[in-house]
């Protein structure tokens, strides 16, 4: 049985409800998503889903409740976190001068420098097919006001790129993405995602 944390303070919370579920569905294999909305819900999860919305909102809403030590704590024990958009911002070590402007504080968890909405604007979303290493086929990625991931190092290396530019990244127990993959009724990626929760 596994427990799916999905951090549930603000963005696109109920389509990674139903993408976990579709995942371990395609995994076979029993679990429950919880909602997280502080830090009690945050006890006793194998892996915990940041997802997108708005980074500078979600970065205040986890000041107010206090998160920011204790999704911290998660990932230096090895619990596997993703972020998408939004929270492939907020996993960042470095982030661009919107971010600095914002006074967005980032949970500094990736080898990573990112730039915020450089696909552009909303109504400039678009989407793409994607070659993701580990998966055989191309996935149908959704990119709606994504980051860029400018730059990686340390331990931290690239799983997917369009025209050169990073947007899918991985380190140790660690997923960051560009694009929404909730959006896009394939749950491979969830499924990739839940293949780092060990097996009990």
């Amino acid at each position: 049985m596994i427990k799916v944390g999905v951090l549930s303070l603000q963005g696109a919370v109920p389509e990674h409800v139903l993408a976990i579920r579709n995942a371990l569905k395609m995994r076979d294999q029993e679990g429950e998503v919880v909602h997280v909305r502080d830090n009690k819900d945050l006890v006793g999860i194998d892996c915990l889903i940041i997802p997108g919305g708005e980074s500078t909102t979600i970065g205040k809403l986890l000041k107010r409740f206090d998160m920011y030590a204790a999704i911290r704590e998660l990932a230096s024990a090895g619990v596997p976190i993703m972020g998408t958009c939004a929270g492939c911002i907020l996993m960042a070590k470095e982030g661009d001068l919107d971010v600095t402007r914002t006074r967005t504080e980032l949970l500094g968890l990736m080898d990573m420098r990112v730039s915020r909405n450089s696909f552009g604007r909303q109504k400039e979303s678009f989407e793409s097919s994607l070659r993701i290493d580990g998966l055989d086929d191309e996935f149908p990625a959704v990119f709606i006001r994504g980051p860029i991931i400018e730059e990686v190092w340390g331990r931290c290396s690239s799983l997917a790129e369009i025209e050169g530019t990073k947007v899918m990244v991985k380190q140790d127990n660690l997923l960051a993405l560009s694009f929404h993959p909730e959006l896009s009724r394939d749950a491979r990626v969830h499924r990739m995602f839940l293949d780092m929760v060990p097996r009990t």
